[in-house]
């Protein structure tokens, strides 16, 4: 079974960019991290780069009609090509030894397509071109890319063993939406503000779908009464097959605002990862949705992602005596977007004292990485731009370094030593750019050596 993803090959039929791709985007190896997408008629340039490349892209389809693939490469060598629906094996594929390799489907119905590109035999760059009926070179001619959600058909049949809870209507409600944005929560006490004053307006009375892998419906009539949703479903997705269901990917596509709940972030990797989970949720950003989650569902939402995954949760004071503790284990490749590349993020942060780990996170993945970091009734709501605003009674936390910094000791089995990171702390109201790292906040200078008791300078880093 397909899971539906993102890809290289047809227009981004997103509501907030509906630019072309002409070229790939690495890394686009799997189903969920698609590449795309491309305008009918329009020419992807691409590459297959090794023995083991695969690359993946998507296209939207505005009507029933016929889809033409031609896959183009040098002498020498055989690619091949595989079209999908967003459900079930391929319908079409291009296999033999031609250059092109060329196919027509017929009447395939409206709807999302992936392709899939392979090789049989050499490596090397291809063009990949698809026609079909939808936006033309530029996104513009006769059928422009659908805006808001109204293309998903019926809902699917909910299957016994799937338990979910509706609140509000269980029709799809149609909104056009606009830019998309992140909602970054600390855990603790919800913040109320963060959906009233910030989703609420976003979504515009649309859909919102709940997950987690345990608990009960009590987001529902609170996330309903303070955006204004038409419904707020929450679904229980525990296992992977649940997360390949058609209704489950179904709900998640047509909502406007998608809240991974608290919860345990290794069992959301281990259910969601590689499902059509993790492509429906990337796809409510992607067309101009929200996406969010406290504590361990802010967990998944940066690149880069603390996955303790059955060892006991890191501590500060464990984890700075050693670079490679055995509680540190940092995953990536869940979901893409913008604002969170080169992040990871931390939650439930200065109530336990996470500031030692976190500078660990932080040199672990790289100088250039940051930590996002939030304390316990707080969140941080930001913008396609990257623009961040914090709302809350508590932090929010950026870890960086520069030109001053020094990784003074980051090998296994010795104490982490780092000096003179840059520490912005931001309180309700304050602003943070997580993609350009602009803010009116002056920022102050912390270090960490994981061979003393008291291992931060200043004594008091918050």
């Amino acid at each position: 079974m397909k899971a539906p993803l993102l890809g290289v090959l047809a227009l981004l039929f997103s509501s907030h960019s509906f630019a072309c791709l002409q070229q790939e985007s690495e890394n686009n190896n799997t189903e969920s991290a698609a590449d795309g997408a491309l305008c009918s008629g329009t020419a992807v340039a691409a590459s297959i780069g090794s023995s083991s490349d695969v690359d993946w892209y998507y296209f939207d389809t505005t009507a029933t009609g016929d889809i033409s693939v031609s896959l183009s490469h040098g002498s020498g060598k055989d690619f091949d090509w595989f079209l999908y629906r967003s459900s079930g094996s391929y319908i079409m594929s291009g296999q033999s030894s031609a250059n092109p390799e060329t196919g027509t489907y017929t009447a395939s119905p409206a709807g999302r397509h992936y392709i899939k590109v392979t090789r049989y035999s050499g490596t090397g760059t291809y063009q990949l071109t698809a026609n079909f009926v939808g936006s033309t070179g530029g996104g513009g001619g006769e059928n422009p890319p659908p805006t808001g959600g109204c293309n998903y058909g019926a809902r699917p049949s909910k299957p016994s063993n799937l338990t979910s809870y509706m609140t509000g209507s269980a029709t799809d409600t149609c909104v056009t939406l606009s830019n998309p944005a992140l909602l970054l929560m600390g855990g603790g006490t919800d913040v109320d503000n963060a959906f009233s004053l910030r989703v609420g307006p976003h979504i515009q009375g649309g859909n919102i779908v709940v997950l987690r892998t345990s608990g009960t419906n009590a987001y529902n009539s609170y996330l309903q009464g303070l955006t204004n949703a038409a419904s707020v479903e929450t679904i229980i997705v525990d296992t992977v097959t649940k997360a390949n269901m058609d209704y489950v990917d179904w709900a998640i596509r047509s909502a406007e605002f998608v809240w991974l709940a608290g919860g345990d972030q290794s069992a959301y990797l281990n259910a969601w990862q590689g499902t059509k989970v993790q492509a429906a949720i990337q796809h409510v950003y992607d067309k101009g949705g929200v996406v969010g989650g406290t504590s361990a569902g802010d967990h998944v939402l940066s690149q880069h992602i603390y996955d303790p995954d059955g060892v006991a949760g890191a501590i500060s004071a464990e984890a700075v005596t050693d670079f490679c503790h055995e509680t540190i284990n940092i995953s990536t490749g869940f979901l893409n977007f913008p604002a969170m590349q080169g992040v990871i993020n931390d939650t439930h942060f200065r109530q336990r004292d996470r500031m030692g780990r976190s500078m660990v996170f932080q040199a672990k993945v790289g100088a250039a990485s940051r930590v996002v970091a939030i304390s316990e009734a707080t969140s941080l709501f930001v913008n396609s731009a990257g623009q961040g605003i914090v709302d809350g009674t508590n932090e929010v936390y950026i870890l960086k370094s520069d030109a001053q910094t020094v990784y003074a000791q980051t090998s296994c089995g010795q104490p982490v030593k780092v000096n003179n990171l840059l520490r912005y702390k931001l309180v309700s109201g304050d602003q943070y750019n997580l993609i350009n790292n602009t803010t009116s906040i002056v920022p102050t200078r912390i270090s960490l050596d994981g061979s003393k008791a008291s291992f931060y300078t200043p004594t008091s880093p918050y």
